[in-house]
């Protein structure tokens, strides 16, 4: 069997920067294929941004449809985009930037979402809040993520500790909130350990680690710091009934100590949609496994198209 040998994922530099700046004037950095087909939207996740995807999109683009268009962006706080506005670092705020970049980027023909982690949590918010834009939602794909329940997290530790784990997470996000974001990009070889811990799987590759720390520090502290805390709030099992008739797909990690696959089969029951758990990927799902995960948004929107036609 022939192994492919997937790139790396793309050094970010703020010179190759798109901006698209959203209402309240918060420019955030996007990337666009430019395909003429159905538009893919890549949403990431929380401290990461959309280099995350970029062996997804590689495949995507390549080996799947040449003609799809698949665009990535960086929320606000994150990544090259700008930091969160006081008071904007929510889910719900998240929802309506991608509400606004669709309405001027896309504002025509169909679309499938795809969301990986609180990027997913985001779908949820768009759909509760954007009902009107859900016509032209097509697909969606919710990767490694959860409907709610996350102010009861254990990271993969005894149950018994997770009151000490919930104190230590505050500690951990309150000092994070008042470090400068130049302090924080110095300290990335140190969140390595704890990374490959808490959201990797099996035999994680170890520039793939880095990669991700690398991310980490190219968030804004006190931004996501906000967006732990509109997570922990995060409750939208009801919001996925307005998604229910569309093609959809949920995956996780099979050893995704962050948010263990049991999120994942509640949000795939409200969606009447198959979940596939690959079992010994973490929570790093589109970096560990991105072929798999390219397949699989490949067959929603083959499932999306079908009943276009």
């Amino acid at each position: 069997m022939t192994t492919t040998r997937l790139p790396r994922l793309t050094p970010w530099d703020p010179a190759t920067a798109h901006r698209f700046v959203t209402s309240d004037g918060t420019a955030l950095h996007i990337e666009d294929s430019g395909g003429d087909g159905l538009t893919v939207i890549l949403l990431h996740g929380w401290t990461l941004d959309h280099t995350e995807w970029h062996r997804v999109v590689h495949t995507l683009t390549g080996a799947v449809n040449r003609r799809l268009r698949v665009i990535s962006y960086d929320h606000r706080g994150h990544g090259g985009s700008a930091p969160a506005r006081p008071g904007t670092a929510t889910i719900a705020q998240l929802a309506d930037d991608l509400a606004e970049l669709i309405a001027d980027r896309v504002p025509e023909g169909p679309i499938v979402l795809v969301g990986h982690s609180m990027g997913g949590a985001t779908i949820m918010a768009f759909a509760e809040r954007h009902p009107d834009l859900l016509t032209r939602i097509v697909g969606t794909v919710f990767v490694a993520t959860t409907s709610g329940g996350l102010s009861n997290l254990t990271f993969g530790l005894p149950r018994w500790l997770t009151p000490q784990v919930v104190k230590a997470e505050r500690r951990v996000n309150l000092r994070l909130s008042k470090l400068k974001r130049r302090s924080l990009s110095r300290r990335t070889a140190t969140f390595r350990p704890m990374l490959r811990f808490l959201v990797f799987g099996k035999k994680a590759n170890r520039r793939d680690i880095a990669d991700t720390a690398e991310q980490l520090g190219r968030s804004n502290p006190a931004s996501i710091a906000g967006f732990r805390i509109s997570l922990g709030e995060h409750e939208r099992r009801e919001a996925l009934a307005a998604l229910r008739a569309k093609p959809a797909i949920v995956l996780a990690g099979g050893a995704d100590r962050l948010l263990p696959h049991q999120h994942s089969r509640i949000i795939a029951d409200a969606l009447a949609a198959e979940l596939v758990i690959y079992p010994n990927a973490g929570h790093m799902l589109n970096v560990e496994r991105p072929t798999q995960v390219a397949e699989r948004i490949a067959h929603v929107i083959a499932l999306a198209q079908s009943r276009e036609g």
